[in-house]
């Protein structure tokens, strides 16, 4: 059985990992044959929204704790990734990869990435496993490995900063994957659309059906 490797941000799209992206993306990869294995950075959250409001709370929360509620408690330190253990790395979306594992919302192009999410990602390149990334995260393969193809949808701004960093981008629509053949890259832009959840599942299917056949 093929296994995923996947990486959260946190629980909640303004914060943390976008839930809809997380939960279909586990669904789809059991839908279709595979296992998988969840984790998240140790850090503390850049900050806390209140997702009705919008408004940010004075508290603090843990990426890894707060991970752990899409993932029933059964998660892993993202320190603890071993590449030679999966058969590909996927990332959900939500703010949480562009305010916690990496700081792409307040410093664009100029942004650094969490220094175990930056391992996870290079290790899984040098490996050769299929790495995956959904709405906003591709960002991160922007900046880590450079000269990919990639897609965040059809955001302007975002795809020019996504070029700054030395990647191509891809315009598309819903449910469509942008595959990087020569550096098993693989994206779809979900969220970073205007879409509903049945959208949502169509692009975390699609991805992870694309991944399986280069697994």
């Amino acid at each position: 059985m093929k296994k995923f490797a996947v990486i959260l941000s946190g629980c909640g799209v303004y914060d943390g990992a976008e839930i809809h992206e997380a939960t279909l993306t586990l669904y789809a990869i059991r839908k279709n044959g595979a296992d998988y294995e969840i984790f998240a950075p140790n850090i503390n959250q850049h900050h806390v929204v209140n997702h009705i409001t919008g408004q940010e709370m004075k508290e603090t929360r843990n990426v890894l704790v707060e991970s752990a509620r899409i993932a029933r408690g059964k998660i892993s330190d993202l320190k603890d990734f071993n590449p030679g253990r999966f058969d590909a790395l996927i990332l959900p979306g939500g703010f949480g990869a562009a305010k916690n594992l990496s700081s792409f919302a307040f410093d664009g192009p100029s942004c650094k990435v969490n220094e175990d999410v930056e391992k996870a990602i290079v290790l899984s390149h040098k490996a050769g496993i299929p790495i995956g990334a959904l709405c906003i995260s591709p960002v991160l393969l922007a900046k880590i490995v450079g000269n990919v193809e990639v897609t965040i949808g059809k955001d302007t701004g975002t795809a020019e900063a996504v070029r700054t960093m030395g990647a191509v981008h891809k315009e598309t629509n819903h449910g469509d994957v942008a595959i990087d053949h020569k550096n098993k890259i693989f994206t779809t832009p979900c969220y970073m659309l205007d879409a509903d959840i049945a959208q949502i599942g169509e692009g975390t299917e699609n991805i992870v059906k694309a991944m399986l056949k280069y697994a």
